[in-house]
């Protein structure tokens, strides 16, 4: 057995665990999981019924870990030796990128593919202020270095570098130099490339029938 089973279907966030996975060098097995048709060994480990989804197999027992953000980072910490954690005087880029990545990012793309909009005197109660705060802060963020932390590639970069090459694929972040620039940097690291390959493939094989 792996050590891990993972969970996903690759038209899903579950692309961005794959690519931790092989940025962690982690050893795992492809569950699909059907929109329709979940397995019950998948809805056991994740009642909610989202992917991805990974069991960690860890001696005797197992762990399951949920969304992609906390999957990311556990994988990183299971793999210490993949050089994928912060150190010390990185940490604080780290988990504020990732954290406002999987937060306001992720809320300020949703409310405005869904059309919401947030009246101006309630700005203060949502998470992200307005789409366009948020994107504006994004973009600040990256004004002055290559990757999270600076000069060095973190499983940080998996998540949030993620979120701005889905995000200008799908026209769900605006298309700035910051971000093109910083997403370039990342589909040219083996890992992203491995896979994407595997993802697109499962997607034809799919989409094939």
């Amino acid at each position: 057995m792996a050590d891990y089973t993972f969970f996903t279907n690759p038209m899903s966030r579950g692309q961005i665990v794959r690519w931790a996975l092989h940025e962690a060098g982690a050893d795992y097995e492809t569950e699909f999981v059907e929109w329709q048709d979940k397995q019950p060994a998948f809805l056991e480990a994740n009642p909610i019924g989202k992917v991805p989804t990974i069991v960690h197999h860890h001696g005797d027992h197992s762990h399951v870990v949920t969304e992609a953000a906390a999957i990311c980072h556990y994988l990183a910490e299971m793999h210490p030796d993949a050089g994928l954690l912060p150190r010390a005087h990185e940490k604080a880029d780290y988990f504020r990128y990732f954290f406002f990545a999987a937060g306001p990012v992720e809320q300020a793309v949703t409310a405005n593919a869904m059309g919401w909009q947030v009246p101006e005197e309630r700005t203060g109660m949502a998470g992200f202020g307005t789409y366009d705060r948020a994107m504006d802060t994004f973009e600040q963020m990256f004004s002055d270095r290559d990757f999270v932390c600076g000069d060095r590639f973190t499983m940080a970069d998996v998540y949030v570098g993620s979120q701005v090459d889905w995000g200008l694929s799908f026209g769900s972040i605006p298309t700035r130099p910051a971000f093109e620039a910083y997403a370039a940097r990342l589909r040219e690291r083996p890992a992203y490339k491995k896979a994407k390959a595997i993802d697109m493939k499962l997607i034809e094989e799919s989409q094939n029938g």
